[in-house]
């Protein structure tokens, strides 16, 4: 299997996977509104020696590497923004492209229960006993 992580990003990708037929057996939307992705965004910190990531206010780095955390330079607002406009005058055409596959998850749900419907998504098929 694999996996695409924001993309393709444009009806043109779409359909440019599709002649090269790479087809997807899922899609999955994450439906969460601008404003919490936002939040999301601006709170985003790394920590430049392990990779890690945070989050201010919903997963903070502890006490002892808060002075050493960065945040990315396009995590702010006003470039989230437009990466949301841009998101949004797209996202018709992929859904569209993936009608038939698309899964839309409640992207507003706890942490581990987005987890867990995006996890019986991808898990194999059972294989019938004979």
């Amino acid at each position: 299997g694999w996996l695409l992580d924001g993309f393709p990003r444009t009806g043109v990708q779409a359909e440019a996977l599709k002649a090269a037929n790479i087809d997807p057996d899922v899609v999955i939307y994450l439906n969460v509104p601008d404003e919490m992705l936002i939040e999301r965004v601006v709170g985003r910190r790394m920590d430049p020696e392990t990779g890690l990531i945070y989050h201010l206010k919903f997963d903070p780095p502890p006490k002892e590497i808060e002075d050493r955390v960065t945040q990315r330079s396009d995590d702010t607002a006003e470039k989230a923004k437009v990466r949301l406009e841009q998101f949004h005058e797209h996202l018709g055409a992929i859904l569209d492209a993936y009608k038939e596959i698309t899964v839309e998850i409640d992207g507003t749900q706890a942490k581990k229960d987005v987890f867990g419907e995006i996890s019986k998504l991808l898990a194999p098929e059972p294989v019938a006993k004979k």
